[in-house]
């Protein structure tokens, strides 16, 4: 195996594959190629559209430098020297990228072969050591990230120290094609997006919005066994609403446009802080109402560029699971120790079962009393080893007004999302003046913290289907047991037990199509229910079922007695 680490390898195979790309497109213009999390990508401008079979030819003429175990070998050149070897190969935008280099920073080059590039390193010592690679896809990307830039041509790709490695990563892209939400979606009739309505504007199906039922009505009981009070706020809200809350200076670009009302301006919503803070204000607080937990399924509107949208898990209307808690600074750390294992339970209930806790700490532009900052962060690095889980501290990446635990979660294929965020907030107490009656009769300023469980209902739907693979455990699934009658004589009796079954809460539904048993048991599979239940003569005459689950296969005949007894128990566990 290669010493060198696999950012590094990464990195190298970038150069490569754009060593390979101008080896047959000579005339193509470069701007970065940087090593990722799972493989690299490198951004070109060509006249040529890149299609999927060109990706083969640039793995084969990469393959070619390979061979050749061209050094990596690193220059250092003036500025003026820098400007005028790229000015004349009309590399614009490493031109600009060279003045994004800070004066008195050595401005390097790699060679390798034909091919030299700006840029730090580090790399492997020559093109044979890139590792076993694999081109994967292309893609469009904007320049710089901003989309009144040029459009240019993003190849992503690939690669691991050996073989074992790629075929692992290959197997698991080819899982998460499988599991893909936005597949099983339309596969199981879940949800859907439609042009005549909106970009990331989603449409609930009755099957997805029977999960999103039971996820938010278990997530109401839960907060509610929990110490929390729900709410609910407009949809829209004055100017001088925002104006308060500082989004029109700092979030516009997210803000929808203004609409007219009784010659005033109203905004849809981004967030739902301001309403909370409201109620908060609505009555003088004595240090004795605190804590106060507020939560609310609050729809909110954000602009997302179109290019960014994703299914469920990038959208331009979502229902945020928000929760702000007040409380004094004595409170604070229990608060936040509540608040973070309130979060692992609903997590490991989902059944994920891998977490970890990031707290992020203050960035250089802030605002807040160093005081509050510092014990902010050990409130939170303190929940955070309270409740077993490791800390890892991200230096400086809190948001300008407080700091905060962000919680990543491993689904069923070993990837990490982020979830669920609590996050101080010492701008919003100042900006609305908010304060509470002390034990001293004085007027004190009450801590505020932000916390999103799921972080919102779509995106974390998105996720759940991903991870149980569109095959929801028995007390999420949206049709919990199907009924299959073997022919026509058995459909009266098939329809009776459906309305038992029902009349106990459990999602049931009957197939009385005209096909064969054989068609209808591949259908039910097909459609991922846990529970079906054949119905042939013999069932229709002493009152059973025949029993197949998905995930113990055929249990054999039992009474609908016995079967309403077993799934309701089973749901009740929510296992």
């Amino acid at each position: 195996m290669s010493s060198f680490s696999i950012e590094t390898i990464r990195h190298s195979a970038a150069h490569v594959m754009a060593a390979a790309v101008k080896s047959l497109f000579p005339s193509v213009k470069f701007d970065i190629g940087p090593a990722t999390e799972d493989g690299f990508y490198y951004d070109f401008d060509m006249v040529h559209r890149l299609v999927p079979e060109d990706l083969e030819h640039i793995e084969d003429e990469m393959r070619r430098i390979v061979i050749e175990k061209a050094p990596f070998v690193r220059r250092e050149l003036s500025r003026a020297d820098a400007r005028a070897g790229l000015t004349a190969e009309w590399q614009n935008y490493k031109l600009e990228r060279l003045d994004y280099i800070p004066e008195g920073e050595a401005i390097s080059f790699y060679e390798c072969g034909d091919f030299s590039d700006l840029c730090r390193g580090p790399h492997v010592e020559n093109s044979g050591q890139i590792g076993v690679f694999r081109l994967l896809s292309i893609a469009g990307s904007y320049y710089r990230g901003k989309d009144e830039n040029p459009m240019l041509q993003r190849i992503y790709g690939t690669s691991f120290h050996d073989k074992k490695g790629l075929d692992a990563y290959l197997k698991a892209i080819e899982e998460a094609k499988k599991r893909d939400h936005r597949k099983l979606g339309r596969e199981l009739d879940l949800f859907s997006a439609s042009d005549s309505v909106g970009p990331g504007l989603i449409i609930w199906h009755p099957k997805g919005a029977r999960i999103r039922n039971t996820i938010e009505t278990f997530w109401r009981e839960e907060h509610y066994k929990n110490g929390y009070d729900l709410l609910y706020s407009p949809h829209i809200g004055l100017s001088n609403l925002w104006e308060t809350s500082g989004h029109l200076d700092f979030y516009k670009s997210a803000m929808y446009a203004p609409m007219k009302i009784d010659e005033r301006n109203y905004y849809i919503k981004p967030m739902n802080c301001p309403f909370h803070i409201e109620v908060y204000k609505s009555a003088m607080r004595s240090y004795r109402d605190l804590p106060l937990r507020w939560a609310e399924l609050g729809t909110v509107y954000r602009y997302e560029k179109g290019g960014v949208l994703h299914g469920l898990l990038r959208v331009r209307g979502f229902t945020q699971d928000d929760a702000h808690i007040f409380c004094s600074p004595e409170q604070i750390e229990e608060e936040i120790e509540k608040a973070l294992r309130f979060s692992l339970k609903i997590w490991k209930l989902f059944q994920f079962k891998q977490i970890k806790a990031y707290v992020a700490t203050k960035p250089k532009d802030s605002v807040g009393e160093d005081s509050r900052w510092k014990q902010a962060t050990e409130s939170l690095r303190k929940a955070v080893e309270n409740t077993g889980l490791e800390c890892q501290m991200d230096e400086g990446g809190g948001a300008f007004y407080g700091p905060k635990i962000d919680l990543r979660v491993s689904d069923a294929i070993g990837r990490e999302w982020q979830t669920s965020t609590i996050q101080f907030d010492f701008n919003l107490p100042d900006r609305f003046d908010m304060s509470f009656i002390g034990a001293d009769g004085q007027k004190h300023r009450p801590y505020m913290v932000h916390r999103a469980l799921f972080g919102s209902i779509e995106r974390f739907f998105g996720i759940l289907v991903e991870h149980f693979g569109g095959a929801f455990p028995l007390w999420l699934a949206p049709e919990q047991i199907r009924l299959l009658p073997i022919t026509e004589k058995q459909h009266a009796r098939a329809v009776e037990i459906r309305g038992a079954l029902r009349a106990e809460g459990i999602i049931c539904e009957a197939d009385l199509k005209a096909e064969k048993l054989g068609a209808k048991i591949r259908d039910s599979r097909n459609d991922r229910i846990p529970y079906t239940a054949v119905i042939g003569e013999k069932e229709a005459a002493d009152g059973t079922v025949s029993l197949k689950t998905r995930k113990e296969g055929d249990i054999g005949n039992i009474s609908v007695d016995g079967l309403i007894k077993k799934m309701k128990n089973e749901i009740a566990l929510k296992e």
